[in-house]
């Protein structure tokens, strides 16, 4: 999933390079940080695809959660906001009332 392209720039931050995936020519251009090794890239290769599997669990948990201003609201109505909190959130309500709907017509 990852490339060398990925693994120099997460070794070498801001480098310059060509790199032709093609035929795998790297070309270092870079004057002022040393070219990473293969052994450097193929481990940090490894190293960016070890932490992104470790975190599946929270790419597979972000669409299941509620919407942010869900849960906001939730802590909102069950008093867990400081008095302060609750005054602000309180006066926004109250500035910007919901709409009601006459479900009868």
């Amino acid at each position: 999933m990852f490339t060398k392209a990925d693994a120099i720039f997460s070794l070498r931050p801001n480098s310059s390079f060509i790199w032709k995936e093609v035929n795998d020519e790297l070309t270092w251009l870079d004057t002022e940080q040393t070219e990473p090794t293969e052994q450097e890239i193929t481990d940090e290769i490894a190293r960016l695809q070890a932490d992104y599997d470790a975190q599946e669990y929270a790419r597979s948990r972000k669409g299941e959660y509620p919407d942010i201003g869900d849960q906001l609201d939730d802590l909102f109505h069950a008093g867990a906001f400081s008095t302060e909190m609750t005054a602000k959130i309180q006066a926004v309500k109250d500035a910007h009332p919901k709409p009601t709907f006459n479900s009868e017509t």
